[in-house]
């Protein structure tokens, strides 16, 4: 049900060679013995993926077909979580392990309680409605940070279409008000973002600039953003789009478009120096660590979902 048709066949050699270093520290973020898997397929863009520790089990949005998914690690079987999903986009867990996620249909950010309901964080701004909420991430003081453009108001594939009623923008819930804070409505297209390991810098996707760019931000005492500044600036043709960052504070971006050999996962320093390039026959939208030690890389790649086992550890948060 939902395997597709993409070709794949894991590799049978250690190293596996579709890890592509392009400077050597590279070589030391890939397990000898860890292979890329195809976990699942079917998907006609797969989003949002985040791992639940507790059930041995990752979820992602599959946005056209307006569902999340659950892959379970004992049995690997897929199975719907929900459906329909308001058309979903990005997820993340609250440090009280509460999933998070990003509606486009409902123009919203909710977030599952444990016995099942539905719990609307910010659906508002000024009483103006939000446009489709993209990504999300949540700091450790309990406060919840995400991007809103407006490419769920574009059409009725992954949304429904309607008119803007609020610039793109990038929001801050407040953990403990809940109320609503604009950081900055002064990007083009802000998609995927997330914190430096120790939560002092967060970078955002500036996914409409031509070309794309991964930009960064001081977090102030106050919860607010400050020094802006391009962290990676992308070449014509590469699109980054989600990501997450490892320990020691590199960015593991969601990469493709334009060429075969783009997609994939791009690596990048705290310093924006390409790294290096994980391999995948499709473009990879997002990717989230997991595992019981976060050495483990889920890559949400348009029509499937992938995995690989590192020999790093993704930051907590993710």
């Amino acid at each position: 049900m939902f395997d597709n048709e993409t070709p794949w066949a894991p590799s049978q050699r250690y190293p596996d060679p579709r890890f592509r270093a392009f400077e050597p520290v590279f070589h030391g973020f890939r397990a000898m013995n860890g292979t890329v898997e195809k976990l699942a397929g079917g998907c006609r863009w797969a989003e949002g993926p985040v791992w639940l520790g507790d059930q041995r089990a990752l979820l992602w949005s599959d946005i056209p077909n307006n569902r999340i998914l659950r892959w379970d690690e004992e049995t690997g079987q897929v199975t719907p979580f929900r459906r329909p999903a308001n058309f979903a986009n990005g997820n993340t867990r609250d440090r009280q392990g509460r999933l998070v996620t990003c509606e486009h249909l409902g123009r919203r950010v909710t977030r599952t309680e444990y016995d099942g309901g539905i719990t609307v964080l910010a659906d508002r701004y000024q009483g103006r409605r939000l446009n489709s909420p993209n990504d999300v991430v949540v700091r450790s003081d309990g406060s919840i940070w995400f991007t809103d453009p407006s490419f769920g108001l574009g059409g009725y594939i992954e949304g429904e279409k309607a008119e803007a009623e609020l610039p793109h923008g990038v929001y801050r819930i407040d953990g403990q008000s809940g109320a609503v804070t604009l950081l900055t409505d002064e990007m083009e297209g802000p998609n995927g973002l997330a914190f430096s390991p120790d939560e002092k810098t967060l970078y955002i996707v500036e996914s409409r600039a031509e070309p794309r760019r991964i930009l960064a931000f001081d977090v102030t005492a106050e919860g607010g953003i400050a020094n802006r500044r391009v962290a990676v600036q992308c070449a014509p043709g590469e699109t980054p789009d989600g990501f997450r960052l490892d320990m020691q504070g590199n960015l593991w971006c969601g990469w493709g478009m334009g060429s075969a050999e783009l997609d994939g996962v791009r690596v990048f320093s705290p310093g924006g120096t390409a790294l290096g390039h994980i391999d995948l026959p499709e473009r990879c939208a997002n990717v989230c660590f997991g595992g019981r030690h976060r050495n483990r890389l889920f890559m949400a790649a348009s029509r499937s979902i992938y995995s690989v086992l590192l020999n790093v550890q993704g930051a907590p948060g993710g």
